[in-house]
Formats: C-alpha cells, structure tokens, sequence
C-alpha cells in the first residue's frame, strides 16, 4: 500500500457539498488539534488532537448505565444527570455505547489518509463539474503535517483541485511542504496588533503574518483573506484598517476578502465539553456596522464578501 494512504491522523468532520471553502462544490475536511485558543472559538471540539466525549445534558435521563462501563470510573450521577470528569476521561466511547438516549457522543475518529482520500473520490464529478475540490480545515490542519501533506498529495495525484482552511501559525518548513500540495489558501487573519493577538488567541502573529507574505510573495499561491468579525475584539475601525492595508500593501490588492460574522452557535459547544463556568458571551456584530467594515476594505481597492 502507498506509504502516504497509510498516514494517520484525527478528523472530526467530513462536510460533503460544501459551498463556502472555496470555489466550486468542494468536500472539507475537519482535522482536530489546533495550535490556538482563541477567546471566541466556535468550534471548541476542533482543539484537542484527540477524540473527546460530547454530552447533551438535556438528553441525559440519569439511568446511571454510563457509570459502570466507563474504564476510568470518570462518569457520576448529580442532581439526577451523568456527569464526567474531564481531568480523566480519555474517551474510550464505552459510554456512548450503552447511552439510550443518545446523550453521549465521541467527537474525533482516527482514520487514514486513504480512508479519507477514498471518501473525497466518492464526489469527485461534482467536483469536475462545478470547479470545485477538496478543502482541508479544523482545527488547524498545519498542525498535523504528516496527515495533512499525504491526503494533499493523495488527492493532487488523482487530479483534484485542493485548498487548505488555515490561521497560518507554523514552521515556514512545514508551511512550504504542505503547500507544495495546495492550489489555493484560505488564510484566517484575526487581529493586526500583536499583543491583542497574543492576548486573544494564546499566540503572537508574527509568524502568521510573515507566513502570508510568503506564501503570497515566495509560492506565489492565491490566497483568500478570511476575517472572523468579533464584536469588541477585532472589529474597530483602526483593526480592520489595520488588516485591509496588510493585505493591500503586503498580499497585493487581488486578494479577494470574506467577512465571517461571529455566531452563538459555536457556544453549545463548551457545555457540552462540560467545561467549568461559563463561555465568553459576545453578540453578533450587526449588519450595519458589518457593512461599515467592508467599506473600509473597500477603500484599500480590495473586493470583499460577507460570510462564506
């Protein structure tokens, strides 16, 4: 078998017919583990590399059948409902497979990169058909180098268009191996001052914003900006200035610009993790101030959408 059908590594979604990762009708998929912990993350199952339990506590009727199958004794009942300990749960899935509710779910599975590849096939006329491919988001998928550079090549070899769905924080090695497998990029650019960076996300951005300027001016790879819209985080004038002129100046002013609105739906999600407290509570921007925004994006020359 080819070395590269062997790679393994953690996915935690396969969205077929997806329409807004890139042109066409395109496969994504959602590699676990990221390097980030941004303060608004929507997708807080996409962190971890490896395969955690979701539980829906409104399902739970507290039959206590989860308790005496989990191998770490992790799972007690409160207040009539099963609860986990988090700090010992390895997510075996034992309980997943005696819950008669469906309460409990595992979130991440470990497959090959062929198993994957085979998947994608599966739509590759719809692929032909409308220009479109596959997509490779999480998560982070630079953070799975190994994984992420076979199913690339799995997919190039058999002729179909690939994009990668990336915050860009890596290695420039690592970032110049995987994009030898790419067509196109689609580049999440968070906040331009470092320090709200540092303190937004967990890391700096100079490494992603040299890796921009690399991947635009060195590979010459097209790049699309993606800019998470988050209300009291990123979303002043002087941030989205700040942006529009990196990407005019530095990336050139064909680099199309997608304006992604921050939604609740993402914050079900720390609960259902059953993490302590609460998540960080922001609203969505308004779409008077989203299109305020995407004039200012305007005024560097630079073509913008909204969502997508």
């Amino acid at each position: 078998m080819d070395k590269d059908e062997e790679t393994r590594g953690v996915i935690f979604n396969v969205q077929t017919y997806s329409i807004h990762d890139g042109p066409g009708i395109r496969t994504t998929v959602f590699i676990k583990g990221c390097p980030l912990r941004c303060v608004w993350c929507q997708n807080q199952e996409s962190q971890t590399v490896t395969p955690q339990l979701f539980f829906n506590s409104e399902l739970c009727v507290g039959c206590g059948k989860c308790l005496p199958v989990c191998p770490e004794g992790a799972i007690k009942l409160q207040e009539g409902k099963s609860r986990t300990n988090r700090n010992i749960c390895r997510g075996s899935g034992k309980c997943v497979e005696v819950c008669p509710n469906e309460a409990r779910n595992i979130v991440g599975k470990c497959v090959t990169a062929g198993e994957v590849f085979r998947e994608v096939m599966e739509d590759k006329i719809f692929y032909e058909r409308s220009g479109g491919g596959v997509t490779l988001g999480g998560g982070e998928p630079l953070a799975s180098p190994e994984f992420t550079a076979s199913l690339l090549r799995l997919c190039k070899n058999a002729g179909i268009h690939t994009a990668l769905d990336t915050c860009g924080y890596a290695k420039w090695e690592i970032v110049k191996q995987i994009l030898n497998h790419v067509d196109l990029v689609l580049f999440d650019l968070k906040h331009m001052e470092p320090i709200a960076h540092q303190s937004y996300t967990g890391v700096s951005n100079d490494v992603i914003l040299e890796n921009a300027k690399r991947i635009c001016n060195e590979l010459h790879i097209p790049i699309l900006a993606r800019i998470p819209v988050i209300p009291g985080f990123n979303d002043s004038i002087e941030n989205i200035e700040a942006t529009g002129r990196f990407i005019a100046t530095e990336l050139g002013s064909s680099t199309e610009v997608y304006l992604l609105p921050y939604h609740k739906l993402g914050e079900v999600k720390y609960h259902r993790l059953e993490k302590p407290g609460n998540p960080v509570s922001i609203d969505p921007p308004d779409e008077k101030h989203i299109i305020k925004l995407k004039g200012v994006f305007e005024s560097f020359g630079l073509k913008v959408h909204i969502g997508g």
